[in-house]
């Protein structure tokens, strides 16, 4: 069973990015919230920004583990931890592609079965 449509571009290096430019959005949300003292507006853009990609990155992961491009304890550490902390999805997809997931994931789907 092959992904149709537009999620079928979802795969391990696409989500690993997409983690870490989360990371950098929270990162810039925390500085801007507690070492510049609650800067206006960006406090309130990084806000939503952080809060509508966890919420994205959440669904696009729980989709990536049922197709299996990602392990579930990947998709449930992003789904889950992500909106509190995201840098911990982001150390997940390094842990991941250092056990070679990302390897044995693109293998085993081109592998017709």
């Amino acid at each position: 069973m092959s992904a149709r449509g537009p999620l079928r571009l979802v795969t391990f290096r696409r989500l690993e990015i997409a983690s870490f430019t989360h990371s950098t959005i929270y990162l810039g949300l925390l500085v801007c919230a507690f070492a510049l003292g609650q800067v206006q507006p960006e406090t309130l853009i990084l806000g939503w920004a952080h809060g509508s990609a966890w919420i994205i990155m959440s669904l696009l992961c729980i989709y990536a583990a049922r197709r299996a491009v990602i392990p579930f304890w990947l998709a449930i550490l992003v789904a889950v931890l992500g909106g509190l902390g995201p840098f911990a999805g982001s150390i997940g997809f390094i842990v991941a592609e250092r056990r070679g997931v990302a390897r044995h994931r693109g293998r085993s789907a081109a592998t017709p079965q």
